[in-house]
């Protein structure tokens, strides 16, 4: 009887041994390891997979204590500080006034903390970009399954709809569609909340992000559906539930947790220069592309203004994309043969 990838993971080595008096046999051997238990072991000895781990970690745990690190701080993000500026507008003292009650200094202009909004800013991000990599990767492991295993029409439209979707530029549609649904529903002079533009970013993202996962879980399974633990499953009448989430999703978890781990930092970024260009957040919310577009007029006369939203959201990339490698890697290793 063949069993399925998951099934067929441990390997016993058993040998037996005694002397001439009939003393008991004593067994040695390897003990069994699951795919699971396999990939941590690998993931345990990359280093850099450790220390983006712990990058990551921070800036999670960062974003969750948001309301404590205020408070600790004692500085909101919409507090100005105009008795800091100069009559130029430019933060007092060296670096962009960095000071022990301003740790990042003060933005030119406004005078907001650089350092309290960086911190509602990551928070901001790290909720968009993982809502929509849940949505994105829900959606195509749906629509993914049910193509490559029922096959037939369902196929033909599901990659139909697929390929429409690929078609469609991204970014002109993000700025065509973004103004349109905030005017759809609040005037052109009533403020839009915030929690309707992360909302609609969202839907953007998880309209056009869910392609690629959706083609990656259909090749899978395409390729696992006439295997002998699936035609077994089959003929002692299993349900298409059982089917998809009890004898295809678990041995196809692999690759979907790499392709969510990878998704991410894309989100973060798009996040970024959505705002940027002035189609994703507002100023009144943090966000890191706000930021570094209003750096833009300061860069010779106050560099720090950009260096540390820059710098944040570059190491905060850089660790997801760092990760998801080594995930990939250790999940796969012929990968990086």
């Amino acid at each position: 009887m063949s069993l399925s990838p998951v099934e067929g993971v441990a390997l016993a080595e058993i040998e037996s041994t005694g002397d001439g008096d009939g003393d008991a046999p004593k067994a040695k051997g390897f003990v069994g390891r699951s795919p699971g238990q396999l990939a941590w072991v690998r993931l345990r000895r990359d280093r850099t997979a450790m220390i983006s781990a712990a990058m990551l970690v921070f800036f999670v745990l960062l974003a969750f204590a948001v309301p404590l690190i205020q408070a600790l701080y004692g500085v909101g993000p919409r507090e100005q500080f105009q008795d800091r500026l100069d009559g130029f507008g430019m933060p007092l003292g060296y670096a962009g006034g960095i000071t022990g009650e301003h740790w990042f200094g003060l933005e030119p202009g406004l005078g907001r903390d650089i350092f309290i909004r960086m911190v509602h800013g990551l928070r901001t991000s790290l909720f968009i970009a993982f809502a929509a990599a849940v949505i994105t990767a829900a959606l195509g492991i749906l629509l993914g399954t049910l193509a490559g295993y029922l096959g037939g029409w369902i196929d033909a439209v599901i990659n139909w709809i697929t390929d429409l979707t690929l078609a469609m530029p991204f970014l002109i549609i993000a700025l065509a569609l973004t103004p349109t649904v905030a005017l759809r529903f609040y005037g052109q002079r009533e403020a839009v909340p915030p929690a309707f533009q992360i909302g609609v970013l969202i839907s953007i993202f998880a309209l056009f992000g869910w392609t690629s996962t959706a083609r990656l879980v259909r090749g899978q399974v395409i390729a696992l559906r006439e295997r002998e633990f699936v035609e077994a499953a089959r003929a002692s009448g299993a349900g298409l539930g059982h089917m998809l989430f009890r004898q295809l999703l678990p041995n196809i978890w692999a690759p979907i947790l790499v392709s969510f781990s990878l998704a991410v930092p894309s989100y973060i970024t798009s996040e970024a220069a959505l705002s940027f260009i002035g189609v994703g957040l507002t100023d009144e919310t943090p966000s890191f592309g706000r930021m570094i577009y209003r750096s833009l007029d300061y860069l010779q006369t106050d560099p720090s203004y950009v260096f540390f939203p820059g710098i944040t959201i570059f190491a905060l990339v850089l660790a997801f994309n760092l990760f998801g490698d080594a995930l990939r890697d250790a999940l796969d290793p012929k990968s990086s043969r």
